[in-house]
């Protein structure tokens, strides 16, 4: 199994360096992918050096896409056709798509929600009912439906990152992983 993880300017740190730790941990391949293949500057300042540029990688099987929140990384993801084809393709193919606070409104500029039930950050319910009227909105910390799985905002970032480490691998290594990081 394969994980990549967009991210651009303005990336929140915590739930995208979360979900990197936490899933290799669990011993799940994970890649990061800048946009240009370059370092990123997040929104608190913190360089983060990609695994890949996503050109170099976009092309690959993936099975499963994380979309981290902060801005503006949320809104240039949402306007990058590349990132839009990834989410969409692996929608198509089975895959999961994810994405935790802002970032779930690409998901819904990508009319990929549907009739899906989601979260994202309280300030994006609004945005994400424009652009996907027929989504229903949770207040829940992770919510999962099918193929979707969104959650609120960096304070929810283990928890979402631990319920993807679930879907992937199952309650057990999701539990070891728990035990392993003294979480609740």
């Amino acid at each position: 199994m394969q994980v990549i993880i967009p991210f651009s300017e303005g990336f929140e740190e915590i739930e995208c360096l979360t979900v990197v730790d936490v899933l290799r941990r669990a011993e799940v391949p994970v890649t990061l992918a800048s946009l240009d293949g370059g370092a990123v500057t997040g929104r608190s300042n913190i360089v983060v050096q990609p695994d890949a540029a996503l050109d170099a990688v976009i092309d690959q099987k993936w099975d499963l896409v994380v979309l981290p929140g902060g801005l503006p990384n949320a809104f240039i993801l949402r306007d990058d056709v590349r990132v839009r084809a990834l989410v969409q393709r692996i929608k198509q193919q089975q895959g999961l798509v994810s994405a935790i606070c802002a970032a779930p409104i690409a998901l819904a500029a990508y009319g990929v929600l549907g009739g899906c039930r989601v979260t994202s950050y309280p300030g994006t319910q609004g945005a994400i009912a424009d652009l996907a009227p027929e989504a229903v909105y949770c207040d829940d910390v992770v919510v999962e439906d099918g193929f979707l799985i969104t959650s609120r905002g960096p304070g929810t970032a283990m928890e979402f990152s631990l319920r993807l480490v679930t879907r992937l691998c199952g309650e057990e290594k999701s539990n070891a992983v728990r035990q392993e990081l003294i979480s609740a």
